[in-house]
């Protein structure tokens, strides 16, 4: 939530536009069951539109050779064939990384790949921890330092 309030502070966000609540509904890890449920109970509460990520839960597969269970459109997908679901708009995930030349985060362009940097959620816990600054342009400053301020706390337990 702190970190939240840091992007709506840095103006990332608009805070007069807004909403910063709490959707209490833990991840089951269910699949295609669960991003329908998260799809609907978020149109039960009045969503028109909802951005749908990668893969469903992001489940690795039991078998050899190395891959998820779901492909990265699954979600997409299902819920664009799910009973119910008409009046709410989907919107798939577009993957961001950040853009070296723009020194900011941008959508991925596969022509100028070798312009991104994919910040893994990882190296980005791995320099908060470490206290060192992301590239300019990655986060909004006090985000940052909301982020770090909490891995540098877990390191000092």
């Amino acid at each position: 939530m702190e970190q939240h309030k840091a992007i709506m502070d840095e103006g990332v966000l608009d805070p007069e536009s807004t909403v910063l609540a709490i959707f209490p509904s833990p991840m089951m890890y269910a699949g295609p069951t669960e991003v329908q449920w998260h799809a609907k109970a978020r149109m039960s509460t009045g969503a028109t539109f909802y951005i749908v990520g990668r893969d469903p839960a992001g489940m690795p597969h039991p078998d050899p050779p190395k891959r998820d269970i779901y492909e990265p459109t699954h979600g997409g997908k299902v819920l664009g064939m799910a009973p119910g679901l008409t009046q709410l708009e989907i919107i798939p995930f577009k993957v961001a990384a950040y853009d070296m030349k723009a020194k900011a985060m941008a959508f991925f362009d596969p022509h100028r790949k070798e312009d991104f940097d994919f910040i893994s959620g990882t190296r980005m816990r791995g320099l908060a921890r470490a206290g060192e600054l992301p590239p300019d342009g990655f986060m909004a400053p006090k985000a940052w330092t909301v982020l770090a301020n909490y891995y540098q706390s877990l390191t000092a337990k």
